[in-house]
């Protein structure tokens, strides 16, 4: 009996037998990802490491997204030298300012396959296992081996189930899952495990559903988190997969641990100051002042999240100021196509360029001193956007009747 993860390694370290949790094996990377921040750490250990040339230039994948366009000359000169040295390398899988951010550009690239070990220099590669691969973050100095040789060591991880039942109420969404899943285990709850979702309401999602639920992984302190593969998978990878792939399942009674939710009376969540895991419902904290909202990153910044905020405040005027970021080129597209960037525009919100914007508080949207933010991001730890700014995280929903009200408001309401 096994799980994805102990497939996925077995077949990546080139193992007889199937690995077991808790080994160490060193295995072959499948596709490789650095963004303008961490190439820039990278490159520089690559370089100290007396390495010439990447390992295959077709297997690493190098999106500007961080900062875009760039803030400031500093910046402007650092993305300069990684764009060099994309070039030098041969790396033809380069993608520059306004793509997108990088966890919505390596899926819709088709790097993110069932069955392959992928990793990125960012902490929320987890994101790529809502299509049955085994997704990780990992250092600048462990990019830089497998820059150099395309290998890396791993622990094999044990595996936690989290199923998930039942029927959800209008407004509820991944994030809403995400969150109340997160607050129940903890911030370490799931430390260095793969956390495997799965049952009816997982598999009712749609392909970016489960991509806001995998993204979310770490945020319990998981080392990977996926959803098992399935005709949805397919259905979304078709034209975009760069390679044949085999998708792997897990065994049944192979996890390590289980854990069972039931949804049908799950309000909306949101994450309260200063920790992810302080998840409380929406209703407990609805009419707190809100300053700002943001609608966008690699947590929420997709078609349907957009769709669903445009949908909310349609034809209606925001009370708070609230910036929109799609979270590609891909998705700006098709929601200038559908008239949602219209509609937002319409009701008073500020429209960016694809990337990750205000979410790591480099610049556009930065908060002041005490002011609070309704985010759809995935992260509000002290000085995340701005160091005296209060960050609430939510679905698109709770963030788009917010925006509306002026004050944390729960959607539908």
């Amino acid at each position: 009996m096994a799980t994805i993860s102990q497939k996925i390694f077995s077949r990546a370290s080139g193992s007889a037998r199937m690995v077991e949790p808790g080994e160490i094996v060193e295995a072959d990377i499948d596709f490789a990802m650095s963004h303008d921040g961490t190439s820039v750490l990278a490159i520089k250990a690559f370089r100290e490491m007396g390495s010439v040339e990447v390992w295959d230039p077709e297997r690493v994948v190098v999106p500007f997204d961080h900062i875009v366009p760039a803030n400031n000359e500093t910046t402007a000169e650092l993305q300069k030298e990684v764009r060099a040295w994309a070039q030098e390398q041969k790396i033809s899988n380069f993608f520059d300012c306004g793509s997108g951010v990088c966890h919505q550009v390596f899926p819709e690239q088709g790097f993110a396959l069932p069955g392959l070990l992928v990793v990125g220099a960012d902490s929320h590669s987890c994101t790529y296992g809502a299509f049955g691969a085994f997704g990780t973050g990992v250092g600048a100095t462990d990019m830089a081996e497998i820059y150099s040789c395309g290998r890396l060591w791993f622990k094999v991880p044990e595996t936690i189930a989290v199923r998930v039942s039942g029927r959800p109420r209008p407004f509820v969404s991944a994030k809403d899952i995400a969150l109340m899943v997160i607050g129940k285990l903890g911030a370490d709850g799931a430390t260095y495990k793969a956390v495997e979702y799965t049952g009816p309401a997982v598999e009712a999602l749609s392909i970016s559903g489960r991509m806001t639920l995998c993204n979310l992984g770490v945020e319990m302190g998981a080392k990977a988190t996926m959803v098992p593969p399935d005709k949805k998978t397919d259905e979304w990878l078709m034209g975009r997969a760069r390679l044949p792939y085999k998708p792997v399942h897990s065994d049944p009674d192979s996890y390590d641990y289980v854990y069972d939710y039931d949804i049908t009376d799950l309000e909306p969540q949101v994450a309260v100051p200063f920790r992810v895991d302080n998840v409380r419902p929406v209703s407990d904290l609805a009419g707190l002042e809100v300053d700002q909202v943001f609608i966008g990153t690699c947590t929420n910044g997709r078609l349907e999240d957009l769709e669903v905020a445009a949908r909310i405040i349609s034809g209606k005027q925001v009370k708070a100021r609230t910036l929109v970021i799609p979270a590609s080129r891909e998705v700006l597209l098709e929601a200038l196509k559908t008239g949602i960037i219209e509609t937002l525009a319409k009701a008073g919100a500020m429209i960016g360029p694809p990337g990750c914007g205000p979410c790591l508080g480099a610049h556009m949207g930065v908060l002041a001193e005490g002011e609070v933010c309704v985010s759809t991001s995935n992260r509000n730890f002290p000085g995340r956007m701005g160091k005296g700014g209060l960050v609430y995280l939510a679905s698109p929903a709770t963030a788009a009747a917010s925006a509306l009200q002026g004050h944390l408001a729960v959607p539908g309401i």
